[in-house]
């Protein structure tokens, strides 16, 4: 049992006694201003209702009844209306050291999800081009929120999605088949919405290569099967040089082959959620929140074909049926509308699925600046930065840390200088600068790490108050996973990360840790070696590298 624990737990006791209602939950968090204790309490002001008493009142009585033999309090001060504020023995603090480096590349991970399946679906993007910077943003979202829930005890799933039907693909295909055309000499134009980045003729040139006998790509279907193929390779490549592997990859036409969509469409009218009006083929979604009902499939005079809204329904449906009754979608903004459309068709289906099923990540998209002005086009993309451009421009490291940085639905602004600069003002750089120089420390000293392990050592002499708040941060970390987890916010992690590795700079600079005194060089070895193995798995969870050297 923790700390945290103990106190909540004596917290707990002390609250039964003064005769509170179940259930009781006290919240104990960290001070903002470490003047405030190590822990702090409101539980005094919660229980004032219930109780009919003045907070302070029942914070003395609560202070009164705590049982504390063994949870390490020094002292105890009450502040304000009632807060309840606690000052932890330095030695005790200090005493969990041991059991964090036991734990070492387990240190933090949670058995929360019980090896439940999860599906995380992110990236998909249409097989029509280079990743640009927001599917960028979104691989790094995805693979750290993946991760995240791998740590606290999920069996997870990463599947890409791709849309290899549809206007946007026939525009691809006549695209490449434009190029085609001119590179036999004819004076063709791109078609209207169609493509002309320099990849577009890399397309065509290989295909002229593999098609000697239909150089101008007179066969468009061919031409257009094979641009999706070459664009999905282009794509993996992209994903490589980020990263980013998947489990599955999905195809959208395997839906109409598989008979998928006719099945959704048949499930929803045997339900009766659908009606038609002037030829069409409405689903009422109306009926599960949304606030008009939606078109399935078109009048014939339209066309008579679905829209995307039915096979989006199609493909969640089959996520379902192959058991993951929990699934994540990490998408761009502009998938809001989307949301309670997907939601409701499935309510609709009957299958039983959550309201909320499934879940959504929406972010926001990316400004790429260097030397104070705004990137928006690739050479060869055309008329956009591409994933590759990032890597190629700061590396792996950077791109991912700067994609995971914020809240993924505030605004990023990615300063490619900034990202290239190995200075303070450079987040990830001093996060790794963290973990080196404390690598640094054990190979100056001829040290292996693995043999410090914090058993019999004399841990009280960790008593600066330098050394107290990397303590508490270190100690912080399981927790903060946890939640991170639990919200689906990696941000979190690349925050925590930051300012434990300012606490590791500050404790470094003011601090000696060899040629000190045998007891004092030894806990501290301990210190080091713990925040050694918490920075290295915050960045293996964010999918960056912890390096020994800088």
């Amino acid at each position: 049992m923790n700390q945290r624990e103990r106190l909540r737990d004596a917290l707990v006791g002390a609250a039964r006694q003064l005769g509170a209602p179940e259930p009781i939950d006290p919240p104990l968090e960290r001070p903002r201003e470490t003047s405030h204790g190590d822990w702090s309490t409101n539980l005094a002001m919660t229980l004032a209702r219930p109780l009919k008493r003045k907070p302070r009142e029942i914070a003395d009585d609560l202070v009164g009844k705590l049982a504390l033999s063994d949870a390490g309090v020094d002292r105890i001060e009450i502040a304000g209306p009632g807060f309840i504020n606690f000052y932890m023995r330095a030695a005790d603090t200090a005493g969990a050291l041991p059991a964090l480096i036991a734990a070492d590349a387990l240190y933090g991970r949670h058995a929360i999800g019980e090896k439940r399946r999860v599906n995380i679906e992110f990236v998909s993007a249409n097989p029509t081009g280079p990743l640009h910077v927001g599917h960028g943003r979104q691989a790094g979202l995805g693979d750290a929120i993946a991760s995240l829930l791998e740590w606290t005890g999920w069996d997870v799933a990463r599947e890409f999605y791709y849309n290899d039907a549809g206007a946007q693909i026939a525009n691809l295909g006549l695209s490449v088949q434009a190029r085609l055309a001119q590179m036999s000499g004819r004076d063709v134009a791109i078609p209207e919405g169609g493509y002309h980045g320099d990849y577009v003729g890399e397309i065509a040139e290989r295909y002229a290569a593999e098609h000697p006998n239909d150089r101008e790509g007179s066969h468009l279907p061919d031409v257009t099967r094979f641009a999706v193929r070459a664009m999905r390779k282009e794509q993996d490549l992209d994903l490589q040089a980020f990263g980013v592997s998947f489990d599955t990859y999905f195809l959208e036409s395997s839906l109409y082959t598989d008979g998928k969509v006719d099945e959704t469409v048949a499930a929803l009218v045997r339900a009766g959620h659908t009606y038609e009006h002037e030829g069409a083929l409405f689903l009422r979604t109306t009926d599960f929140g949304d606030d008009k009902d939606r078109v399935m499939r078109k009048s014939a005079g339209k066309g008579g074909e679905f829209t995307y809204f039915l096979p989006d329904v199609a493909y969640h449906v089959t996520k379902w049926q192959r058991g993951f009754h929990r699934a994540i979608n990490v998408q761009g903004a502009d998938h809001h509308s989307t949301v309670t459309r997907v939601r409701a068709g499935l309510q609709a289906v009957g299958m039983g699925v959550t309201p909320g099923y499934p879940e959504y990540v929406l972010h926001q998209m990316v400004t790429v600046m260097r030397g104070g002005q705004e990137m928006k086009i690739s050479k060869r993309a055309g008329s956009y930065v591409t994933v590759r451009d990032l890597v190629d421009e700061v590396g792996r490291d950077a791109v991912r840390y700067f994609f995971l940085m914020r809240k993924g639905d505030s605004q990023l602004i990615f300063d490619v200088d900034l990202a290239r600069s190995q200075s303070e003002d450079n987040p990830v750089y001093y996060i790794q600068m963290a973990h080196a120089r404390i690598s640094g420390i054990f190979r100056v000293g001829e040290i292996d790490p693995v043999s410090v392990t914090g058993i019999d050592v004399d841990l009280g002499t960790l008593n600066e108050p330098e050394e107290q708040e990397l303590i508490k941060a270190l100690l912080d970390f399981p927790k903060l996973v946890a939640v991170a987890a639990e919200s689906l916010e990696p941000h979190r992690i690349a925050s925590y990360l930051l300012e434990t590795a300012r606490l590791v700079h500050l404790w470094y600079h003011k601090h000696h840790v060899l040629n000190e005194p045998d007891e004092i060089t030894r806990a501290r070895l301990v210190l080091a070696r713990a925040a050694r193995i918490v920075l290295r798995n915050g960045l293996t969870i964010l999918g960056i590298s912890a390096p020994d050297r800088m």
